[in-house]
């Protein structure tokens, strides 16, 4: 029952991070992100936060419009620590010199989820699969 009411509040947490992304607004989507974070892509290169804010705001800078949804796979606590494996599913559309090129990009990624001073932030994200066309 308690992750019940967990994942809820993270529902409306992933939901505010979605529009953060959508709406291209940095410093609301790395609010979801403890300073502790280690984000693993899919390719193995790890980013601390002060890199995944640099990648982040690159590749909103290339982007003309995001659109990105998301569900929950399986979730589980150990100890303080609350993992989940979400699929997301994003279609990009990538600045172009005419026209925007379209992409969708799926991935399944592990998250842990901690609480900090009575909010929920990630201290880690694993891409497990990415794809892209």
């Amino acid at each position: 029952m308690e992750i019940d009411l967990i994942t809820q509040e993270l529902d409306n947490i992933h939901q505010k991070a979605n529009l953060a992304f959508e709406r291209k607004d940095i410093s609301l989507y790395m609010n979801l992100f403890d300073n502790s974070i280690r984000y693993t892509k899919a390719d193995s290169t790890v980013y601390d936060r002060k890199e995944l804010l640099y990648q982040t705001e690159s590749f909103f800078k290339k982007t003309k419009d995001i659109s990105t949804s998301y569900y929950r796979i399986k979730s589980s606590i150990e100890g303080e620590i609350l993992f989940e494996k979400i699929a997301r599913k994003s279609i990009v559309y990538m600045k172009g010199l005419l026209f925007a090129k379209k992409q969708t990009i799926q991935t399944e990624e592990v998250f842990q989820w901690k609480k900090i001073q009575d909010t929920w932030k990630v201290i880690s994200v694993q891409v497990v699969l990415e794809e892209k066309y």
